[in-house]
Order: structure tokens, then sequence, then C-alpha cells
């Protein structure tokens, strides 16, 4: 019987290695490989002659073969004699194939292009790229492009060419414009526009007396314009999104005539009075709740600057104009410590009006969890506090009109864009108010932010303690713990925070369980206390009631700590292996102490390993921690060490918005964009639209979460 003939999809032949590699790297489109940028460049323009290559140069040769051979010692290696009339040069390879040795046959003519190092018998170069001496020299550098396996740069270069020759770039920057890229350009004497298509096969294929300086720090105008316009890009896609929303309906939440107001209630019966800084914000929130428009508003301070109060009254006003709030936190440990407050602050004023506050988390009791849900579903809950079991598919809300994030870098894109989603009621979105104890820095609220208004809490409450940083080495641990042993003498209590549950043979790391054991067996008499996120819930809440509640005298934890815990009469904070945590982790950290009226220490333990010195990045992070306690300035720096992609975490869902653009040296570029973007907006709305395709396409949705 005749076998069917195969159709047409089955004949298509599979994809070579090397294109799943361009996948790999999301290089699908001739745009995409069009910006896909060289990381250096190699000078093959020209040939310089062997007598004159100085050891420590990375030159190009060319000359005969006058040797070739595999010696054995001290490793098997292909040892070459290249001679061009003006000397001989040894090209050494402990790594060849056969076919390396037929291409460098005696007699065969070669250029060579390596490192110039100076050996017991002349100049030798160790691995050097090279090619058979054909054909006129490259006009241009030679780009050496990021790539992966099974994608040599041969294909990647050959590819980025085609790229280039089919590609549509039309200018999408109207006249009048055009980044500022002359005062950029003033040391070239280059006073002529740079365009987008000009600019990229230039920086594919860069002209050998280019300053390579100008090209490695991206200072050159043709890097210039590319950073302008990405900047331009992500400043247009916040601004449509800041306008969408602006045409959106949104709940005016005003207080209902007549009777006391509830956010006066409870500020009468807070037992503190707000700072300055806290009516002031408190202030801009009402505003914003009274308007038609949904709020979109991010609340940042310091830590222990006094967010949870300011959110308490955006929620007191909400509830007052009959309407529900829902209130979500990343970790049950921090949900809870809000729950707590809130209750304390809000249960019995609601209680008097009939309604009530509900808490949803992840570890609760079937029957308990039912009861809260109905609670929601009928509105008898005016507020709700939780994690993310908050948004939920069965969470029902009757009419929720503002959502308070706390912590909001620690949710995904994901489940941000699901919150919003969520929590529509009858076409109107809700309120949402984002709150942040990592300050955001001003280029970064400038680009990543641009979207939300901001409101800043920059006045810490009077009474908090100052808290001294000192940076220990873990050879002294013994004399931390005899100052650990003090302080509970004195009726203090201290944190130990560790950064693992278990061992771990890739990470010389000592883990909470370990710990706990080697503190309990060196403070006899002392309670001490193991807290890790793996624990079940109730057990984690009965430890951290064992700690508040005093009985405790030390308690070791993972970083499940991080934010919201408040025993003010924890003074010691100790970070063990403090050179692996982030710099806002380690602020957060150290937040945890000073809460009360005694002297507040936070000891970094580091370690300095095999090598007997700390990385460069981890000692500007301790180094830091030791000189500010400002929450600020430690963002400032927080960025400059890890630049924006892991100082926004989740929010790009592991996609670099900013591929070409410094937030921390590209402020005036930046600056340009925020002005240009309403003006094309306004006055070329097709070319706004093409711009922000060709640079973000679908990534444009992950600056509105």
């Amino acid at each position: 019987m005749p076998r069917p003939a195969a159709s047409p999809s089955a004949r298509t032949p599979a994809p070579s290695p090397a294109r799943k590699a361009l996948e790999k790297l999301g290089l699908t489109r001739d745009i995409d490989l069009a910006l896909h940028l060289p990381l250096r460049y190699e000078d093959e323009t020209r040939i310089t002659p062997i007598r004159s290559a100085r050891e420590g140069e990375t030159v190009q040769v060319e000359g005969t073969v006058t040797a070739s051979e595999i010696q054995m010692r001290p490793r098997r290696q292909l040892v070459v004699t290249l001679e061009d009339g003006t000397g001989s040069c040894e090209l050494r390879f402990f790594s060849f194939y056969p076919s390396h040795q037929k291409a460098m046959a005696v007699g065969e003519r070669l250029r060579a292009r390596g490192e110039v190092r100076g050996g017991f018998w002349g100049r030798q170069m160790l691995h050097p790229a090279f090619r058979k001496a054909e054909g006129a020299l490259p006009a241009a550098l030679t780009p050496v492009y990021p790539t992966v396996a099974q994608l040599p740069q041969a294909y990647l270069r050959r590819a980025v060419a085609s790229a280039l020759a089919r590609v549509d770039l039309p200018e999408t920057l109207p006249p009048g414009l055009e980044p500022p890229l002359a005062r950029f350009d003033s040391e070239n004497g280059l006073h002529r526009p740079w365009g987008l298509r000009e600019s990229l096969l230039f920086l594919h294929n860069p002209a050998p007396d280019v300053a390579l300086a100008t090209l490695q720090d991206h200072s050159h105008p043709a890097w210039q314009r590319l950073k302008a316009e990405e900047l331009l890009a992500q400043q247009l896609s916040q601004l449509v999104s800041k306008r969408e929303r602006a045409r959106l309906r949104a709940p005016r939440l005003s207080p209902a005539p007549g009777a006391q107001a509830l956010h006066e209630q409870l500020l009468a019966a807070l037992p503190f009075s707000l700072t300055a800084a806290q009516r002031r914000v408190g202030e801009e929130i009402a505003r914003d709740l009274a308007r038609a428009v949904p709020m979109h508003r991010l609340l940042q301070g310091d830590v222990g600057s006094g967010k949870t109060v300011v959110a308490a009254l955006a929620a007191a006003r909400c509830m007052d104009a009959g309407w529900q709030c829902a209130l979500m936190a990343p970790t049950e440990i921090l949900a809870e410590q809000h729950f707590a407050k809130l209750i304390g602050w809000l249960a019995p004023l609601l209680a008097a009006r009939g309604r009530q506050v509900a808490w949803l988390a992840g570890g609760q009791k079937k029957k308990e969890r039912a009861a809260m849900l109905e609670r929601i579903a009928s509105g008898g809950a005016a507020l709700v506090v939780g994690t993310h079991a908050v948004i939920q598919e069965q969470v029902r809300f009757r009419n929720l009109a503002l959502a308070v994030i706390d912590e909001q870098h620690r949710f995904g894109v994901a489940q941000r864009l699901a919150l919003r989603q969520k929590l529509q009621h009858d076409g109107m979105e809700p309120h949402l108010l984002m709150m942040s104890a990592t300050p955001i820095p001003r280029t970064l609220a400038m680009s990543y932010y641009a979207d939300l208004d901001v409101s800043t809490i920059d006045e810490l409450p009077p009474g908090r303690t100052p808290i001294v940083t000192k940076l220990i080495a873990d050879s002294r641990k013994d004399q931390v713990v005899e100052r650990i042993g003090a302080q509970v003498a004195a009726g203090r209590q201290v944190y130990w925070v560790c950064p693992l549950i278990e061992e771990s043979e890739a990470l010389d790391l000592s883990n909470a369980t370990a710990t706990h054991a080697d503190l309990s067996e060196a403070l006899p008499g002392v309670t001490v206390g193991l807290l890790h996120s793996r624990m079940p819930s109730a057990e984690k809440k009965a430890v951290m009631e064992e700690f508040k509640s005093g009985r405790m005298g030390v308690l070791v934890s993972t970083t499940v700590i991080e934010v919201g815990v408040d025993v003010p009469n924890a003074s010691l904070m100790v970070i063990e292996h403090a050179e692996r945590f982030g710099l806002s982790q380690l602020h957060q950290l150290r937040g945890r102490v000073g809460r009360g009226a005694a002297a507040s220490a936070c000891v970094l333990l580091y370690s300095t390993g095999d090598s007997g010195r700390l990385g460069e990045t981890a000692r500007d992070r301790l180094k830091a921690m030791a000189e500010t306690t400002d929450g600020f300035e430690i963002a400032r720096r927080d960025l400059e060490i890890r630049g924006p992609g892991e100082f926004l975490g989740a929010r790009q869902s592991g996609d670099a918005l900013l591929r070409f653009a410094d937030l921390a040296t590209d402020t005036a570029l930046l600056e340009w964009a925020r002005a240009a973007a309403p003006q094309m907006l306004d006055r070329h709305a097709a070319l706004a639209a093409q711009h922000v395709q060709r640079w973000l396409g679908g990534k444009a949705d992950y600056l509105k979460a």
C-alpha cells in the first residue's frame, strides 16, 4: 500500500542549532538583530610588523608558517612559527583539531590576532584568532556580539549584516524633537545630527579611527541617539498609560455628611501624633480619593517612617464612603502585622457602625476561609487584609474601591495586572495605593514610575534611636555571641538573621537550623527561637508571639522578618554572611531594630571565604551600610551597584526594558525624553505609536503594572 504524501509542514526542515540559538536570544525580527549591538570590537583593519609588536598589546600580524609541530611537554600543544621578514612569533594552541594543523601547515600565509607575550624563545601568542591571508583588510572594526553556545560569531555577524540590509528604519522622531546630541559630540568635532539608521550602521561597523573609549563608555553620539530613542519609548508608554487611566472612572470617596468622619475618629484615637510629612501625604491621597479618576499613587518612605497609619487613614476614608478596601502584603508575617495594627485602630470604630475587618491567607482552615469569603461578598467586611490570597479567583468583593499593596515590588507583574483587572466594579476601576519601604531614586521615579504619582514621607517619627552599624569578620563571631548575652541580661532582645534554611554544598553558608542549635548551646538559660518560611503558619505565629511578648531573648531567622516586624524592645540585629545580601535587604533588616528608646546596633558579620578578601560589589554594599542609615541614599547607591533591572525586581518580569540607557549617567537624555513625550503624543500620535512598538513591542504592558 503506498505511503501517503507528506504534508507541507512535515517536509519543513527542522531549524538549525544556530537558528534555535537566535530564537533563544530573542533575535526573531530584523529589528531585533539590528538592535543587537556589539559587546566590543577587534581591530583587523591593520597589520603590525612582528618586530614592532610590544608585549601586552593585542595586534594582528601577517606572515608565512616556517614551522608547525605538536609538542608533548609540559602538555600536548600545537606550536606554529610565523615569520614576516621583520621577526618571528610563536602561536601556541593547547586545544586544537587536525583541521588546525592542516590550515597552519608549513608554507601557508596567515593572519593571526592575539595578545603578544614575551617568552624565553621570543614573542608568543596563546590561542590567537587566525585565518588565511586572503583579500583586502576590513575597512571597519570587527564587532564581537553577545552570543550563546552553538551561535558562532561569524554566523551572527552575517545575520546582523543581512538584517541591517533588509530592515525598514524610517525616522520616528519628528523635526524639531531630535535629542540634544551636539553637546555629547563636541570632542569629536562632529556637529551633524545622527539618525537611527546611521547610528546602527556605525555601531555595527565603526571606522577604525574612532576613539574606542567613546564606544566602550557609550558616550559616542551614535550610542547617545539609541539611548535617547529608547528612553523616549519608555516615557511615551508611561504617558499613554497615565492618560488612559485618566479617562477611566472611579468612585469618589468623600465622607458621608452628618456624622463625624471615620478618619477623624481614627486620628483622635491614635496614641501618637502624625508627623508633618505624614499629614502632607495623607492630604495628597485624600485629594486623589475625592476625584472620579482612579488614583495610581506610590507611597514611599524609609523604614519606620509610618506608612501603615497613612494607609489606615486612606482606608478609613474609603470605608466611610460606604465602600470596601483591601490591603495586600507579600508575606503572611507582614500581613499579620498589618492586620494586628489595623484591628487595634479600626475594629472598634467599624464595630460601632456594624462593619468588620476580614483576614485572608493561604494557610487558613476551610471553615474560617468560607466565613471570610461570605463576609467579603456580602460587604460586611469593610476592610480585607491578607497575602496574595486576596486576589484568588474565589474572592468576590461587593464594592471594592481602594486596593493598598504593601512592598509592591515584591509582587510579580502578572499578580499586579491580575489585581487591577479583578478589582473592577460596575465599569469603575479601584483606586490603587502602592507602598514601598525601599525609596525610589529620582531617576528611577522619572523613568520606570513615570506613570505614577509619588508621595514621599521624608521624616521619621520622634523617638527613633539612631542605629550604629558595625562590620565584623566572622572570625570574631565569639565576641558577638558574648555581646548578645550582655544584651539579653540587660533585658533586651536580639535578631540573628541567616541567609539559608538548610545546608548547601554549593554555598558554604551557615544555616538557620545549625545557628539556632549553636546559639542555644552558647547561651544557657536564654530562650532562643527559630523562624523560617517553611514552618507552618501556626508555628510561625506562635514563635513571633513569644518574641513580641519578651519571653524569647534571641530569634534566629531567615529573611522572613525583613519587613513589617515591629518589636521595640529588640536592640541588636546580627546579619550573618552579610556579603550575600542585597543593599536594600540589609537596610530593611537593619530597620527591625532602633524602634524603641534603647540604643541599637546592627552587626554585619561577613566572610571573606578562601580568597581572604571581599568581592568589589559586596565591599561597596557593606561600605554603604556602614556610612549611612538614610534610606534614600541607600537606594541611590543600590541603583548604582545593581542597575534598574535588579532594583525593580519582578516589575519587568525578567525583561530589561532599558537595554542601552543608564539611569546613573543619562539624566540629561531622560530629561529630554520626559519633555519630548507629551509633545510627540499630542502632535504626532501615529509616529509615537510606531516608536513604542519598535522599541518595546509587547513589553509596554509591564510598565503599566
